[in-house]
């Protein structure tokens, strides 16, 4: 390597050498970030507009969140399950009553939560429903993502996330998004649960229908089949709700959740449930070593406390309302073909004549603005829920300039 060669550069060679390629990253390697701006190790400065996939909500170096974390790592950073903490049972208690459930299982990453709750709502299906053994069926949405592991790509209609991993978990029933009389049909006496995004976030920001979350849970109701609502990306003030599902007055049975929940300081992820429903486990069953650890429970409460005053959720209202009337102004001009999205997200359909969504996504890393694309031709668009109107129109300044050809 030449000594000419940038910083960046140099970087980048040494990952492409010494990690899995599992990631296709922008080719921007950040040293440093606060509130929605981040710096590479070059000293330019670049407007986050992806947030971590809304692990960032509350933006980068967010004050609270870092003070809570290191007044906790002065104390106590992991005592494992087998003792109790300080911090555990507040953290449990604060969550629940936030989503207005009883009963919380802590674990460390989304996909961690996903599979905790196909394992609870297969208990719950044999030990409270009577279904019988081996026999539980969970239906799920086409185009979902809720992870990488071996079995929720098993359940996957992605077939880059999912070829040559099997063989595949059986158990699950794959029925189009927002299509209801699909999803009865496919539910049985041994349907356990329907599992679903309130908003599709992988498969590029999809909202679905009015009234379909609604309908979800009056069947899953009147046939006792669990509605377990993966928030892990829409939940905790994205959309403008601390839930997406309470954009249809809907309460699931049981919520996942994850990514913003530990601030974007650590993981911290949760199934969060009724005490029928979580109660089916017994000590041994279940757990993990750092789930619900003194340092991420510390995190997570304050996250809690954010949440609590409504501030966020509000800001990504009036932001919201504020970025996709900007958005709508787009579609029809020959470069987007559509837009969709709820609160401070969104999904831009590019046309193809103007560039794939890698494309864009590096023409706007040009200009200073970091976003990401998805299913080819599709950008995300889920800024930190701290961007001010100013950055957030000057990073929709950008986005008219690329589509422009600038």
């Amino acid at each position: 390597m030449s000594a000419t060669t940038s910083a960046t550069e140099r970087a980048i060679s040494s990952a492409e050498a010494h990690s899995a390629h599992n990631y296709h990253p922008l080719p921007i390697v950040v040293a440093s970030a606060d509130g929605a701006w981040m710096t590479d190790v070059e000293g330019r400065r670049y407007l986050d507009m992806l947030a971590g996939y809304s692990a960032l909500n509350f933006g980068h170096g967010n004050r609270r969140l870092i003070d809570a974390a290191k007044a906790q790592l002065e104390r106590v950073t992991l005592t494992s399950r087998a003792f109790h903490h300080d911090r555990f049972a507040d953290f449990c208690t604060q969550l629940a009553e936030l989503c207005g459930m009883e009963m919380v299982l802590p674990m460390n990453t989304g996909a961690e939560a996903v599979e905790t709750a196909v394992k609870t709502a297969r208990k719950w299906g044999y030990k409270v429903k009577g279904v019988p053994p081996g026999q539980a069926k969970i239906v799920v949405a086409a185009n979902n993502f809720h992870g990488r592991t071996t079995t929720i790509i098993s359940f996957s209609t992605d077939a880059e996330a999912r070829a040559d991993f099997g063989p595949y978990t059986p158990g699950f029933e794959i029925v189009p998004y927002g299509d209801l009389t699909a999803l009865h049909r496919a539910c049985s006496a041994n349907t356990v649960a329907v599992l679903m995004e309130p908003i599709q976030g992988e498969a590029g920001v999809l909202v679905p229908p009015a009234g379909y979350l609604a309908g979800v849970r009056e069947m899953t109701r009147e046939r006792n089949q669990l509605f377990i609502a993966d928030e892990i990306q829409s939940g905790l003030g994205r959309t403008g709700r601390t839930f997406a599902c309470e954009h249809e007055g809907v309460v699931p049975d049981m919520y996942i959740l994850g990514k913003a929940l530990g601030g974007g300081v650590v993981p911290v992820s949760a199934v969060v449930s009724s005490s029928e429903v979580l109660g089916v486990y017994r000590p041994g069953e279940h757990g993990s070593t750092f789930g619900g650890n003194p340092l991420a429970c510390a995190v997570a409460l304050e996250v809690i406390a954010m949440l609590r005053t409504g501030e966020f959720q509000q800001r990504a209202t009036e932001l919201g309302e504020h970025l996709h009337h900007e958005l709508g102004l787009l579609v029809g001009g020959g470069a987007v073909e559509a837009v969709r999205g709820r609160g401070l997200w969104a999904g831009i359909d590019i046309a193809p004549s103007h560039g794939t969504g890698r494309e864009i996504s590096e023409r706007l890393m040009d200009r200073g603005v970091l976003a990401k694309d998805t299913h080819g031709s599709t950008i995300r668009l889920a800024p930190p829920l701290v961007i001010s109107k100013e950055d957030l129109d000057w990073g929709l300044e950008q986005l008219r300039a690329v589509l422009a050809g600038g």
